[in-house]
């Protein structure tokens, strides 16, 4: 069903997502908000990317990744709605505190974040999971 090269990019995505998510738990405790806010992002950024090396398929902007993900596994109930609130809502914070001057992420904030990222990761994982055995 997939090749071998779609499966160890998809496995190598999963890894890099799930140290992103380790990066942000470091970072949180560190209370470097906007750093865990953007390892948090990218955890879920990465997250997607597993899923479309699988489709064999990849985009140079982030908003490709984006609206791929919610046509091709929201819109078609792979994956709940609410999975797409979580990355719009990711790219939106990391955009405001990566690029927005005198933007003060919250610290709740970034916990909500950190753990949705973590939610959204273990979702897509088993799902991926299921896919490639």
């Amino acid at each position: 069903m997939f090749s071998e090269e779609q499966i160890e990019l998809c496995k190598y995505r999963l890894d890099k997502a799930r140290d992103y998510i380790k990066d942000a738990d470091s970072t949180l405790e560190l209370g470097m908000y906007d750093t865990a806010a953007n390892r948090s992002y990218y955890a879920i950024f990465h997250t997607v990317r597993a899923l479309l090396a699988l489709d064999g398929k990849d985009f140079k902007k982030h908003s490709g990744v984006i609206s791929f993900f919610q046509s091709d596994y929201i819109k078609t109930g792979v994956f709940k709605k609410e999975m797409s609130d979580i990355i719009k809502s990711a790219f939106s914070l990391r955009q405001e505190s990566d690029y927005e001057d005198f933007y003060v992420i919250s610290h709740d904030e970034v916990i909500k974040q950190v753990k949705e990222a973590k939610e959204f990761y273990d979702n897509v994982k088993a799902y991926i999971d299921t896919k490639i055995k």
